[in-house]
């Protein structure tokens, strides 16, 4: 597979790092997109869905049921379609996020108010760490207020090395993104409506919020929280209520 040297950079950086040296490093927020900060069971997946089926579709010059079917196993297996598309028929990969992610945000965004406020109030650096591809992501961000509330992005671009696309749930990844922000597990929460890429976190030693969105795939849970989860929560609203648990 041939590896493109712009997947291969770091995560865009929004600002200079506000870390200090200090004995103790600033408590570390990794945020999840997708129906975490905003509501994208909504309006927006319902067009990521029909956007990825015609990516596909176009790419391969297949059928809309196939193509369907496709993006919906690569999605299931790989937790990103583009790496189906990438590791089995080569496609580019920028090209392609591009094409299924080819529409206006602003319409489509439904989300808590006053997002920007909330996240100032809570105490650490924040970085979002999303599969989603990035030119998607900031156009999110920048429509809600709060790319400025980031000091950088992860985004599926940035997931790829060693020749491997290494998305959420990968422990792999987690351990990366902790190297390169300079913090360690202990002091890292992830914050995310997937449960399994909490369980990956987890495993990778983090502490670990679930934002409960009955909108979320295959995360629905139960009435009770799984152990690998340390809070459960309806909102970031909620989060700044109720996140004395998450203290060390």
């Amino acid at each position: 597979m041939r590896i493109h040297r712009h997947l291969l950079r770091p995560a865009a950086r929004m600002r200079r790092s506000r870390r200090v040296a200090t004995a103790a490093p600033e408590r570390l927020w990794l945020f999840d997109l997708d129906n975490t900060l905003h509501n994208t069971s909504h309006a927006i997946f319902p067009r990521i869905d029909a956007g990825m089926t015609r990516a596909v579709a176009e790419t391969l010059g297949v059928d809309a049921d196939t193509a369907n079917a496709l993006r919906a196993k690569y999605w299931k297996r790989y937790g990103a379609t583009v790496i189906g598309m990438v590791r089995h028929h080569g496609v580019n990969a920028d090209a392609f996020l591009r094409m299924s992610h080819d529409f206006d945000v602003r319409s489509l965004i439904k989300a808590e108010s006053g997002l920007a406020g909330k996240l100032r109030r809570l105490p650490g650096r924040k970085v979002l760490l999303t599969n989603a591809p990035l030119h998607y992501a900031r156009a999110v961000l920048r429509h809600l207020g709060l790319l400025k509330q980031f000091d950088s992005l992860w985004a599926i671009e940035h997931m790829n090395w060693h020749g491997n696309y290494r998305p959420k749930p990968s422990v792999a990844l987690l351990r990366r993104v902790l190297a390169r922000e300079g913090v360690p597990a202990a002091r890292t929460v992830l914050v995310e409506d997937t449960l399994e890429n909490l369980r990956g976190a987890r495993r990778a030693g983090l502490r670990t919020v679930h934002i409960h969105h009955p909108g979320t795939p295959f995360s629905k849970g139960g009435r009770n929280r799984p152990s690998y989860v340390d809070l459960r929560v309806n909102s970031v609203s909620e989060l700044l209520l109720r996140r004395r648990p998450l203290r060390r």
